[in-house]
């Protein structure tokens, strides 16, 4: 028996693969804000070891003269280096704010620096000095883990505008690292009158000098 020989079948048209959607971006997620209890616990332990210092002091003292508990301590600090990233933090952060501030009420780059060197070396704020370089060497024999020159580069990207002046980073940086510099040696008996004037030469580089 013979098979038919007409025409074969069409076949059917292969499915057409879905076009992809494009994916939707997640919104960012927000950095958790700095509770009420986490902010004035740390402002009773930063306003103590500005006086008392940090040296070695245990958790449990750091806690007590807190009017806190080592519990609490752990529970907002999570340990030792934690607590000491935290002081640093905040008092680094409060200068930031001050550069900041101060740059909306100066109208130049060398008025700004001035005005921050004054705020920092100022009679007021030395105990908070100390506490930041004595933290500062806590954190180098420790795992704390403190970046503390980047935010100054992020917080002055802020003010260069505020001044009206080109954002430099390299030049922030030698600045911070000059203004640091000169407050070990107020805080370690260095003349405040040798240290402002070695500020003003800085100062006096950043802008080409007159002839004489």
């Amino acid at each position: 028996m013979q098979k038919s020989l007409g025409s074969p079948l069409p076949k059917p048209p292969l499915p057409k693969p879905p076009i992809p959607k494009p994916p939707i971006p997640k919104p960012p997620i927000p950095k958790p804000k700095e509770s009420t209890a986490h902010a004035e616990l740390l402002d009773r332990i930063i306003a103590d070891v500005a006086v008392h210092g940090l040296a070695d002091r245990s958790l449990r003292d750091l806690a007590t003269a807190a009017g806190s508990s080592h519990r609490m301590l752990l529970y907002h600090f999570g340990s030792r280096a934690g607590l000491v990233r935290g002081i640093v933090e905040r008092v680094e952060a409060d200068q930031r704010a001050a550069l900041v501030e101060l740059a909306r009420e100066t109208g130049d780059t060398a008025s700004l620096i001035r005005a921050l060197w004054a705020r920092v070396s100022s009679d007021d704020l030395l105990p908070f000095v100390r506490l930041f370089f004595e933290t500062v060497a806590y954190a180098s024999r420790s795992d704390a883990g403190i970046d503390l020159t980047g935010p100054w580069l992020d917080d002055s990207r802020a003010a260069a505008a505020l001044v009206d002046t080109k954002f430099d980073p390299v030049l922030i940086r030698l600045g911070v690292a000059v203004v640091r510099g000169l407050l070990v040696d107020i805080v370690t008996g260095a003349s405040r009158a040798d240290a402002n004037a070695a500020l003003e030469r800085f100062v006096l580089g950043l802008a080409p000098q007159p002839a004489r």
